[in-house]
């Protein structure tokens, strides 16, 4: 159970401060004149990401006694940490553009280097991945199959078409 906490421990930090980056992205991009889109869902996102953590938290913490890692924690772990190199190359990538929030600089190409050369949303399947892998770790599996789903739903139904639409609307507006 210590090596659990550990890993929650480091998430939130790291959680916390990627949201410190986030806001000074923010700043930086807003005063170039950037602006914000679908800031109605940013709530469900956090929301979404919190009640992960909690329903992490309560179904390891409620297993049966005495809790152990299951068989196979290994190569979900693994692949956790894998997908947290390809985060952290997805920030370093974006530079000021990466953020949590969907955040406009009017007259700026999608970025095309790092992850990016290879696909339009790597750092959404870093979510995806992690929210599966990191509860399998630990042998939630109702938490990673529900919230894997409910991430789905709300990338592909809302956030993924607001950014394409804005991101790329924008590259054809450029001369």
């Amino acid at each position: 159970m210590l090596f659990f906490w550990c890993i929650m421990a480091l998430l939130l930090l790291q959680r916390l401060s990627e949201l410190f980056l986030a806001a000074r992205n923010a700043r930086i991009i807003r005063s170039l004149g950037g602006y914000e889109i679908g800031a109605g869902h940013y709530l469900c996102l956090v929301v979404l990401h919190v009640l992960f953590f909690a329903s992490l938290i309560v179904e390891v913490t409620t297993a049966t006694a005495p809790y152990s890692l299951p068989s196979g924690w290994l190569a979900y772990f693994a692949v956790f940490l894998l997908v947290q190199c390809l985060r952290y190359w997805c920030i370093w990538s974006l530079g000021i553009h990466w953020n949590t929030r969907i955040l406009i600089l009017p007259g700026s190409l999608p970025v095309r280097r790092g992850p990016y050369r290879f696909m339009r949303h790597p750092n959404y399947l870093v979510v995806a991945v992690e929210l599966f892998a990191l509860p399998m770790t630990f042998g939630a599996s109702l938490t990673a199959i529900s919230f894997t789903l409910l991430n789905a739903w709300l990338l592909l139904r809302i956030r993924i078409p607001l950014e394409e639409q804005a991101v790329y609307a924008q590259k054809e507006q450029l001369p």
